[in-house]
């Protein structure tokens, strides 16, 4: 059985993590062996040093960043974007051939980690626990999917800037519309998150 004082990168992620939230939590644990894995299943060292693994996370918060610190995709680097689904979740991209995996946890791993941790002092602790103890194949369901998205596109190309027409803000990343023969961003051509206050 796989366990953190077997596995020193696991081990060191984990630190990182805990080091960012100021604990470590199940989600974190959840986040960091599911970037392992599917670094590993693509064939990728980690966290990478270029920018060919592209991870898409189904949920925000601490899962995410033990996803980031496995992988080395951030949103900051453009190689981690939040579909945001509330699960916890991750598909990774190899964003050269296109092969993509899904990885969420498994079915039952909660009473999984129970039988693993039998003398953890409540659930969380047995989560926790278990979650670093239980082989990946037990812990992950891994599933080979198609992206509907172009990845070519959410790469983009970086340095290519353009104004809206409309208010004059910078659009990075080819992030721009054309709508009626102008350049517009994205709130613009009416697909904003936000509106103006009143």
């Amino acid at each position: 059985m796989e366990t953190v004082e077997a596995n020193p990168k696991l081990k060191e992620m984990l630190a990182q993590v805990a080091a960012m939230h100021k604990h470590l939590c199940p989600r974190q644990v959840l986040g960091v062996r599911m970037g392992l894995y599917a670094a590993e299943l693509l064939g990728f060292e980690t966290p990478q040093k270029d920018k060919r693994m592209l991870a898409f996370v189904e949920s925000d918060g601490c899962f995410a960043d033990g996803v980031a610190v496995a992988t080395g995709c951030t949103l900051g680097h453009r190689t981690m974007r939040l579909v945001d689904y509330g699960k916890v979740a991750v598909t990774v991209v190899d964003s050269k051939t296109g092969h993509a995996i899904r990885l969420a946890p498994e079915a039952g791993v909660r009473k999984r980690a129970a039988e693993v941790t039998p003398h953890a002092p409540n659930r969380w602790t047995g989560q926790l626990e278990g979650y670093q103890k239980i082989v990946s194949e037990e812990l992950i369901s891994v599933e080979k999917v198609q992206l509907t998205l172009d990845v070519q596109a959410i790469v983009g190309k970086p340095g290519i800037r353009v104004n809206c027409a409309q208010c004059g803000e910078e659009i990075l990343n080819q992030r721009e519309v054309i709508q009626d023969g102008q350049t517009l961003c994205i709130s613009c051509a009416g697909e904003s998150y936000w509106r103006g206050a009143v």
